[in-house]
Parts: C-alpha cells; sequence; structure tokens
C-alpha cells in the first residue's frame, strides 16, 4: 500500500473526509457553510448513529480521519470506504498511475477540488510523484506526442481513457479501450474505470455540499474556458 498516496487522497478516503477540521479560512466561507467541516454538513458524531452497527462502522472508519459527511449514512460510507481502498490501494495499480488516473478524472470534469489537491502531490519530490511535464499535459489539455520523460504507453491510454470517457465526447475509442485492455488486462481496466468513476462521484458530492478546500490552500485548476486547449467540440 503506497502510503503517500494515502496521506495525499483525503478526498477519497472512505469516510470521505472533506474538511481537515480547521475553523479559520483565509476567505470568508459562504453564509450555509460550516466552519469547521467546511461543507454544509457539520461533522457526524457518534451521537448521530442509531444502531450498534452504525457506531461500529463509525469507530472503524474515524480512526485516524476526521468523521466526513458520508458518515450520515454510515453504510454507504463503508461501501464507499472498500471500494477506495480497493481502486487505489488493492488493485495492484502503480500508486503514480493512480495519481493521474485522478489528475486526468480532475480536469476533464473541473473538479478543481480534487485537482488542486492532487497536483500538489503529484508535483512533490517523492517517489510516487508525477513528472511536472505529464502534470502540464493533463492541466493545459495538451496533446499527448513527442518525447516526454515519464509518459510511456500505460500513462497514454489513462490519459486518452480519461479524455474520451469524461470529455464532451462522453465517447471511449476502440483503440483506446482495446490499449487498455492490452496493457491492464480485463480487470485492470475494470478497475481503472471504477477509479475515475469513484471521483466523478466524489465530485458531486463536493459541488452539492459546497465543500470548500482547506484553508490557505489555493486553487491551481485553471477553468476549461480559459484554457484554449480544453475547449473541444
Amino acid at each position: 500500500m503506497n502510503h503517500r498516496i494515502r496521506i495525499a487522497a483525503c478526498a477519497g478516503l472512505v469516510t470521505f473526509s472533506l474538511a481537515i477540521g480547521l475553523a479559520a479560512a483565509a476567505a470568508p466561507l459562504p453564509p450555509d457553510v460550516d466552519p469547521v467541516s467546511r461543507n454544509r454538513l457539520p461533522n457526524p458524531t457518534r451521537a448521530d448513529m442509531t444502531s450498534d452497527e452504525e457506531r461500529a462502522i463509525y469507530d472503524d472508519l474515524t480512526k485516524g480521519n476526521v468523521p466526513g459527511m458520508r458518515l450520515f449514512s454510515p453504510r454507504l460510507a463503508r461501501a464507499f470506504s472498500h471500494a477506495h481502498r480497493y481502486a487505489k490501494y488493492e488493485s495492484g495499480m502503480d500508486g503514480r498511475l493512480v495519481e493521474i488516473a485522478v489528475l486526468v478524472t480532475a480536469r476533464e470534469i473541473n473538479s478543481q477540488f480534487e485537482w488542486t489537491r492532487w497536483e500538489a502531490h503529484g508535483r512533490a519530490a517523492k517517489e510516487s510523484s508525477v513528472e511536472p511535464a505529464i502534470i502540464d499535459i493533463i492541466k493545459f489539455c495538451k496533446p499527448i506526442s513527442g518525447s516526454v520523460a515519464g509518459l510511456g504507453p500505460k500513462e497514454t491510454v489513462i490519459i486518452n481513457l480519461g479524455r474520451e470517457m469524461l470529455g464532451p465526447r462522453r465517447k471511449v475509442s476502440s483503440k483506446t479501450f482495446a490499449d487498455s485492455v492490452r496493457l491492464f488486462g480485463r480487470r485492470g481496466t475494470v478497475d481503472l474505470v471504477a477509479l475515475m468513476a469513484l471521483y466523478v462521484a466524489t465530485d458531486m458530492e463536493v459541488n452539492a455540499f459546497d465543500a470548500q478546500l482547506p484553508a490557505g490552500m489555493k486553487p491551481s485548476l485553471p477553468p476549461m474556458a480559459q484554457t484554449p486547449a480544453c475547449r473541444k467540440s
């Protein structure tokens, strides 16, 4: 299990910790956003649980984590927890490729919340970091061409799959799909698509509950409308 990725991917943890418990923000929060949870719901407490099963789930999912909004529905939180843990840490996919998959998902759905958090980690000088040139290809919707350090067949197919699946056309080409199965296998392709889908679901929650970035963290994803190469037809 790649612990560096686990630290960076708090939003994808089972508890879906959309907040880090910081009450002070650099800018005023919207009036309906809780200053501690930094979204429209307060952090759930153990007292909100209504059965022994729910309390057991709460205890399990909050070990070392801030209780996130999903714990208002404990069994759902547990299911998401299992799915995220498998997709990111247990599927066998290299941690660096997991980061690339999440980044291309965040770019294509224009998720400021996920992109900003994952880009900061992806650019860090660590074992699982993603090469800056690859991050920029994703961030600025650059074409995949020429020789780019670290950009091999697997990185290329992940970027193409995310762009085709989540971009305006919403259609994965036969070639891209075949390339994915050839490089990752049938199970690996299912796992890759599921990983991206989990972050699409997370972004829906971010939007609905107006989840804010951690205090002091500056947004780093330029809107597609302001990025010429991202204006796709």
